[in-house]
């Protein structure tokens, strides 16, 4: 299992994200839905879903720069196929990078190998600033200008 790096996000940590592959505009992070993250048909909820695929999208782009910028979300599109039950595996791909963005692609995969779900998204890249007053060079934020 890998780091999210040195700017972990809290809500990742919250739904138990796990981190197998960060490197060359790809990822791969796991999850299993936990009790409260189920709807009312017992599956994972598509919210929690969509969270993991723009996650990965977000980890595949970040892998392709220095910790000193983070991604944000431009635009996202999901399609559910399938429920998602059990161990979920989702896999992110940069599609297409630009200096200032970088094009994804998201596939969610149940343990038997079905897929679940699939997404795209665009994410921009911003640089990292340390928080005004700070001066703690980790106690950072994303500059939004």
């Amino acid at each position: 299992m890998l780091s999210f790096g040195a700017h972990p996000i809290p809500f990742v940590d919250h739904l138990g994200f796990t981190l197998h592959k960060m490197e060359n505009g790809e990822s791969e992070l796991r999850y299993e839905a936990e009790p409260a993250h189920l709807n009312t048909f017992g599956v994972t909820h598509g919210g929690a879903s969509m969270t993991l695929l723009d996650v990965t999208m977000a980890v595949a782009a970040r892998s392709l720069e220095s910790d000193d910028f983070g991604c944000v979300t431009i635009e996202m599109k999901t399609s559910f196929m399938q429920p998602a039950r059990g161990l979920l595996v989702a896999k992110g791909l940069v599609l297409h990078r630009t200096k200032t963005m970088a094009y994804c692609e998201g596939k969610v995969y149940d343990g038997e190998g079905r897929l679940c779900s699939h997404a795209t998204g665009t994410f921009k890249y911003m640089p990292r600033t340390v928080r005004p007053g700070s001066k703690d060079a980790k106690d950072t934020v994303i500059a939004t200008d």
